[in-house]
């Protein structure tokens, strides 16, 4: 078996590229290509670099992967988790604040959501990680409801409300133009939170993710 050339103390940067290269190249043909375009050589071959190079980052094709699943946790359920967190004044602006992660690719990525995903379905591990981060993202939504007075039943289940749904956009592979899914959040928002958001609310909704919703000439 192959082993790393040194330990994750030493040189991560220089000639034999770096770590966040390598992984982003893996990331790059998770994506494109499936699991199994994330191997060692291809991933070289792709980077100009030699193989050996990889394992001065890398212990073995099963750390890589790991890194990636470490790095969809960091930004999409990380993300997801931030909205939910984040201050509102009504339990309308709070949805809002969560609806705003699921169409801002730059914070939360539905193609990393899907292959990951898809990669659960190959592995025990990898599905009750997935399902650890699902736990996370809905307690993370229930706290949200409940700081805005409603009871934990009642939470829960506008919790999987959103989060259901919302992930069945990217299950579902649903393709919207941003005006097409803006025109739907009011009605989204009002079954979400059993109240609207505000003309203000919309506004600086809008304004966040540069949407102008006046009517086309």
């Amino acid at each position: 078996m192959e082993t790393a050339g040194t330990d994750d103390t030493q040189k991560t940067t220089g000639w034999r590229g770096s770590r966040e290269l390598w992984l982003d190249a893996a990331r790059q043909a998770f994506l494109e290509n499936g699991l199994d375009a994330v191997k060692i050589q291809p991933l070289a071959n792709g980077l100009n670099l030699s193989r050996t190079s990889f394992y001065w980052f890398f212990k073995d094709r099963n750390a890589i992967l790991d890194a990636l699943f470490d790095t969809w946790e960091a930004t999409n359920t990380r993300a997801l988790i931030a909205a939910s967190e984040a201050y509102a004044d009504t339990i309308a602006e709070a949805v809002l604040n969560v609806l705003s992660v699921f169409i801002d690719e730059a914070v939360f990525e539905p193609r990393f959501d899907f292959a990951i995903r898809g990669w659960a379905h190959r592995s025990d591990r990898i599905m009750a990680r997935v399902a650890e981060a699902d736990d996370r993202r809905l307690a993370a939504l229930r706290e949200m409801f409940a700081r805005h007075g409603f009871d934990p039943d009642e939470a829960d289940v506008r919790a999987r409300t959103i989060y259901l749904s919302q992930t069945g956009y990217i299950s579902m592979q649903v393709r919207e133009d941003l005006a097409t899914r803006m025109a739907r959040f009011p009605a989204y928002v009002k079954t979400y939170a059993g109240e609207p958001a505000t003309p203000r609310e919309f506004a600086r909704f809008h304004a966040r993710h540069g949407f102008d919703p006046s009517p086309t000439p």
